[in-house]
């Protein structure tokens, strides 16, 4: 008896398998694979950090109407205020997100004239990162990028607590006071004329 000419159907599946597999590898070369997402390049921030050095009345919204409201609210605040100070290494001393101790995070500029304040390590706009919503030297407006952090916390409102940072006035020179007027010197008195002896006052005349 012959042999089949046709090779059986087990063969002719792993036939169409190898096939498929050199297909999905002629498809799937190194020049073909998808394109690493491009990093937003750091550049110079908006403002130094020296300028949100200070103490803050702090508060948050959710709705934008809300926002007036708040930065009256987070004047209020100020009896406990939120201090940022100056980092070790240059950047400011804040808290992330469910952070109970401050770290020094950077302020990292973006394309767009796009502030954002973070780890260092990390690109702008990063999960961990906050946008600079609006900083005019009195109030600092923050928005989480991760959203949900930003769902729970909303955006944080920063109002300067009293002089802090403002151009205070040149002190006044001290007005000088009159001087008072001299008391004039006493008279000096005369020395006590010497009487002579009343003898000598009433000589009678000589004699002729």
């Amino acid at each position: 008896m012959s042999l089949p000419s046709r090779p059986s159907l087990p063969t002719a599946l792993v036939l169409a398998l190898i096939a498929l597999g050199l297909a999905a590898c002629a498809t799937s070369g190194p020049g073909l694979e998808p394109a690493p997402a491009a990093v937003t390049p750091t550049l110079p921030p908006a403002f130094p950090p020296q300028d949100i050095v200070g103490r803050w009345g702090l508060a948050a919204y959710h709705k934008e109407e809300d926002r007036t409201r708040t930065e009256s609210a987070a004047i209020n605040q100020c009896q406990q205020p939120y201090v940022i100070t100056l980092g070790p290494t240059g950047g400011v001393m804040m808290h992330l997100a469910d952070q109970t101790t401050p770290s020094e995070l950077r302020l990292k500029g973006a394309p767009g004239n796009k502030t954002y304040i973070g780890p260092a390590d990390d690109p702008p706009g990063s999960q961990q990162d906050r946008e600079v919503v609006l900083f005019d030297g009195r109030v600092l407006i923050l928005h989480w990028m991760d959203s949900e952090v930003q769902g729970r916390y909303g955006n944080m409102v920063y109002v300067r607590c009293g002089a802090d940072g403002a151009r205070r006035p040149a002190a006044k020179p001290k007005a000088k006071t009159a001087a008072k007027p001299k008391a004039a010197p006493k008279p000096v008195q005369p020395p006590i004329q010497q009487q002579p002896p009343l003898q000598q006052q009433f000589q009678p005349p000589p004699q002729r």
